[in-house]
């Protein structure tokens, strides 16, 4: 039987500060304006400077920070190179600052740096039609459509910093070395195309990113510019490949909450926790429902307005994985909303 889940570093770094968790490796956290109030970053010691993994969001907070980080517990050595695991704001909203402004050097996956590079230049003062489109056939709620309708809409350059060209690539397969270690780079999917796990070939050390998270679950979402994406069926997959290289002695570094010990299980809950969904999702489904009707047998729990949007693009991402494995059915409703229905099967 797998060992659980253990939490070895209880007490969290202050703002401007630093938590050792293993030789040469330190745990900083910067702020996010948001539910979700934080993201991990990770420092690893090397001959040249130090290695970065993931940044925070680019904000005057966060270089103001960041600048305390390198003057206090980074001790002035220079950043010599940044690990950016996936191309979500919160990871790598720092990382062209740190190359312009530091000398550093990207490492990422092919499919993150592009995603970036991409999303920096898709500015948009409204939302756009496909988006709209999109909102309508979710089922979006008419009072949050109306809403945005007249909003700004977020965009990615305003929390990422400008990236100038060239990074080096990790992919399946690669190893690299920082840190005094040699690391496998393992590749997750379906929270962020391509995101890089990286394993310490030690047997010490996983650093996760949003792959690996104890105490939460990443937000598997389809958006405007793929809806009919898969992202519950990727992560599924991505889950059950990853699970046969978990230790119980590995020390995972996430991209939240705490670090842990105990992946073999979490592994398995993280499995478990959307089949569940998507079993409950299937009963309630014996109706037709639109994904915005979705949120109690999915989530179990009352979604406010400031969560809205990430449990749509979920309900859209499990409904998507029960469609594409013909476990339910879909028609257009006149207002364009998708009604998602149960496929009757001999067993009912």
């Amino acid at each position: 039987m797998s060992a659980p889940l253990t939490f070895p570093f209880p007490d969290i770094p202050g703002e401007g500060e630093a938590v050792e968790v293993a030789e040469g490796v330190l745990w900083m956290r910067l702020p996010l304006p948001m539910a979700l109030d934080h993201v991990n970053v990770f420092a690893f010691a090397d001959d040249d400077g130090w290695t970065i993994v993931d940044t925070g969001f680019d904000s005057r907070r966060s270089r103001t920070i960041w600048q305390k980080l390198l003057d206090g517990p980074l001790g002035g050595k220079p950043v010599a190179r940044v690990i950016v695991t996936h191309h979500h704001p919160d990871h790598v909203g720092l990382a062209g600052w740190f190359q312009k402004d530091h000398g550093a050097e990207l490492i990422t996956t092919r499919t993150a740096w592009l995603f970036a590079r991409m999303l920096l230049l898709d500015e948009q003062m409204e939302p756009v039609d496909e988006t709209l489109a999109y909102w309508r056939a979710a089922g979006m709620d008419k009072s949050v459509y109306e809403k945005r309708l007249k909003e700004r809409p977020f965009n990615y350059a305003d929390i990422v910093a400008d990236m100038p060209l060239g990074f080096k690539r990790i992919k399946e397969g690669s190893v690299i070395t920082f840190g005094g270690r040699d690391w496998d780079v393992r590749i997750g999917n379906g929270h962020a195309p391509e995101h890089a796990t990286l394993w310490s070939r030690d047997g010490q050390l996983v650093i996760g990113g949003d792959q690996l998270l104890a105490t939460i679950s990443p937000n598997l979402g389809v958006y405007a510019t793929e809806p009919e994406a898969d992202p519950v069926g990727d992560w599924l997959e991505a889950c059950d490949r990853l699970s046969h290289y978990a230790c119980d002695t590995h020390l995972v570094l996430p991209g939240h909450k705490l670090p842990f010990t105990g992946l073999p299980t979490r592994m398995r809950q993280l499995i478990d926790n959307h089949h569940g969904a998507l079993k409950r999702l299937e009963a309630f489904l014996t109706q037709p429902h639109t994904a915005g009707d979705c949120f109690p047998p999915l989530f179990k729990r009352t979604i406010g307005e400031g969560e809205y949007g990430l449990a749509l693009v979920e309900a859209v991402g499990h409904l998507n994985h029960l469609y594409q494995t013909g476990r339910v059915t879909r028609v257009r409703r006149e207002d364009g909303a998708w009604l998602w229905q149960k496929v009757e099967t001999n067993d009912d």
